[in-house]
């Protein structure tokens, strides 16, 4: 068996009506053995797509639709979830996040529309921007926890039933802040971070399980994430990427079993050069922002 990460890609399982394998593409990670036929009728693989009423979410549930993948849409807003479910086989499941039992009460129903998540995209999240001095503590909670709490839970939640069939992926957007920090977006940042590690620890823990753990790492992305954060993106660069080409990383990740992911590719330097060199790195993030 394979761990995740090694670029392999599992079989889909047996339809023991006809004894032939379905021909919907399957999703990548390690070979599953055992598992049962999945309960939902197309016999697709499924992908459980939080955040997809807009940006990045909406535009990966897309990617994945044209790929023949079936749905399970979550977000707070259940006429954008019907604007991104145009067309393609899938299941709305509004849910607020924020709420304490927001994560384990989607987690059942996703579970209970399909029998299976082969991949768990968790892209719900929020932003803030300003003086960490002058953010309020309800702010700070509201960030941490939907950012940060509420993903570890839903993964908690979709993480047995993915072990037990011996394959899946589960992929977390992240971000870039999370890798360097940004001035006045401290909150967001530690959030970030913390999902970061939570992925390597969590790739590590299920080596050999056939459950794969992807970190995709955009930098800013054309979205209304940054209205909703309450300040426009002002920066000259870098130059703000566009949901697409995230969500064509997403599929990229998931269909080559790839641990990470930076969109654009060149984002990854930063976070060497910190990493390498943290005094050069704090230099020229005081210089250029």
């Amino acid at each position: 068996m394979t761990h995740p990460g090694s670029g392999s890609t599992y079989d889909p399982p047996v339809d023991p009506a006809h004894g032939a394998r379905p021909t919907a593409p399957a999703p990548a990670g390690a070979r599953g053995h055992g598992s049962p036929p999945p309960t939902d009728p197309t016999d697709r693989p499924v992908a459980l797509i939080t955040g997809a009423s807009s940006g990045i979410g909406a535009a990966t549930a897309r990617r994945f639709a044209a790929e023949g993948w079936h749905l399970l849409l979550s977000g707070r807003d259940r006429s954008r979830l019907e604007e991104t479910a145009a067309g393609a086989s899938a299941a709305l499941l509004p849910a607020d996040l924020a709420a304490p039992e927001g994560a384990r009460l989607l987690a059942q129903a996703a579970l209970r529309r399909t029998g299976r998540i082969d991949v768990l995209v968790a892209g719900a999240g929020i932003g803030w921007a300003g003086p960490f001095g002058t953010m309020p503590h309800t702010d700070i909670d509201r960030v941490l926890f939907l950012d940060l709490n509420a993903t570890l839970h839903l993964v908690r939640e979709v993480l047995p039933a993915m072990v037990a069939a011996g394959r899946g992926r589960v992929v977390l957007v992240g971000s870039v802040a999370g890798c360097v920090g940004v001035r006045e977006e401290a909150v967001y940042s530690a959030a970030k971070a913390g999902l970061a590690a939570f992925a390597e620890a969590l790739r590590q823990e299920l080596r050999g399980t056939g459950v794969g753990v992807t970190l995709v790492v955009p930098g800013p992305v054309e979205t209304r994430f940054f209205a909703r954060r309450g300040r426009p993106y002002d920066r000259a660069r870098p130059r703000p990427s566009s949901p697409g080409s995230v969500a064509g990383a997403v599929w990229e990740a998931v269909s080559q079993g790839r641990d990470d992911a930076y969109v654009p590719p060149w984002l990854t330097l930063p976070a060497r050069v910190r990493g390498l060199a943290p005094g050069l790195y704090r230099r020229l993030l005081n210089r250029f922002g």
